[in-house]
């Protein structure tokens, strides 16, 4: 296992403290299995790399409005329903 430090905004990081906390897991282990979901979701490909951005973080959390939340979700079926 590899030990890494990362950056996060205050009110990010007391969000998932306390999500931890009321979990009873560590930071470390909430951390590990969102990156897991998130590569899940987001699988490494060329296509992928190209097709999609990271929303951009403001004021300490992700804001994007729902309907682009949508329209990326919809991007990404359209391109995993091309692979298949």
């Amino acid at each position: 296992m590899t030990r890494t430090q990362i950056q996060l905004p205050d009110d990010l990081y007391q969000r998932a403290k306390s999500f931890a906390a009321e979990r009873e897991l560590s930071l470390a282990e909430i951390t590990r299995r969102g990156l897991e979901l998130f590569l899940e979701r987001y699988p490494e490909s060329n296509s992928a790399k190209r097709n999609w951005t990271l929303p951009k973080v403001n004021g300490g959390g992700i804001k994007v409005p729902l309907s682009d939340l949508r329209e990326i979700a919809s991007e990404e079926e359209t391109i995993r329903s091309a692979r298949r």
